[in-house]
């Protein structure tokens, strides 16, 4: 463990960008394998709009990763945070507690202000109105959301006391893990359910991805599956019935264009249909 933490806290740019050219390649190549929908659209085309916003992330974290950096080495020197008060721990024990609590505050938390805040909401929205959920999907935010996620994951920095050896360890898991949840697999049910009960699993964040409520506004996790059932925001549907996008957004054409994704946190707020009130009108 020791081994590990000591790698990530000095890893290089270069090994950062193997993970994310290295894990979209190998869930890109095991669509093809086993895809749960046969979609029928052009992957790179609509890979293009998707890597465009992962590149602004990426610019996004370059940019700010100095406070990163300042605000660990804060936690350390000073003592500062959750784990740092809490009684003495081994080291392994020390970096779960880290990364479930980094999981909790700066993602969990994160996405699920993002869904509760009109305004938040309308920002997140770029992530949500993909048609045709894959691994390129995982890192489908606009610049103003990069922002607001870096905030957050500094503020759980912050407040959880994490060391940038684990604050990196984090961040590539978090890539992979989103990446791999994001991902069009179809794994055996069984198999994906059982991996539900530790991890976002692919078909656990499908569902996520519905196009209507209530199932948009459930299983907010991002690496851990723990806050979700804990908090009670934890649902299942059917993976086979799943539709994607935003029922208030449903231009396919215009969310497939950058330019057209760029602007759509400026229109105005649009009232959601949930399923129980198109139910009704039936």
């Amino acid at each position: 463990m020791e081994f590990i933490i000591n790698y990530f806290e000095t890893i290089s740019s270069l090994h950062r960008s193997l993970i994310l050219v290295g894990g979209i390649t190998f869930f890109w190549i095991l669509e093809g394998i086993v895809p749960l929908f046969g979609f029928t659209y052009k992957k790179w085309k609509h890979a293009l709009p998707n890597l465009f916003f992962t590149f602004t992330t990426i610019i996004v974290n370059f940019a700010l990763a100095f406070l990163l950096l300042k605000t660990a080495d804060f936690t350390v020197v000073e003592k500062f945070g959750i784990i740092n008060w809490l009684p003495e721990m081994p080291l392994w024990l020390y970096v779960i507690v880290g990364l479930l609590l980094l999981d909790l505050i700066g993602a969990y938390l994160a996405h699920l202000v993002e869904h509760k805040v009109k305004l938040l909401w309308r920002v997140h929205l770029v992530h949500h109105t993909d048609h045709n959920v894959d691994t390129t999907t995982a890192n489908r935010h606009h610049p103003l959301e990069s922002m607001i996620r870096f905030v957050f994951t500094l503020f759980g920095v912050l407040i959880v006391g994490t060391p940038i050896g684990i604050v990196m360890l984090y961040q590539s898991l978090s890539l992979i893990a989103t990446q791999f949840n994001h991902a069009n697999i179809k794994m055996p049910k069984k198999l994906d359910e059982a991996l539900s009960w530790v991890i976002i699993s692919p078909d656990m964040h499908k569902v996520h991805h519905h196009y209507k409520l209530p199932y948009t506004d459930s299983n907010y996790g991002n690496i851990f599956s723990l806050w979700d059932r804990l908090f009670g925001t934890f649902m299942k549907f059917d993976r086979d019935s799943i539709v994607y996008g935003v029922d208030t957004f449903p231009d396919e054409v215009e969310n497939a264009s950058i330019k057209g994704l760029l602007k759509q946190p400026f229109h105005k707020s649009r009232k959601p249909t949930t399923l129980s009130e198109m139910s009704e009108v039936l």
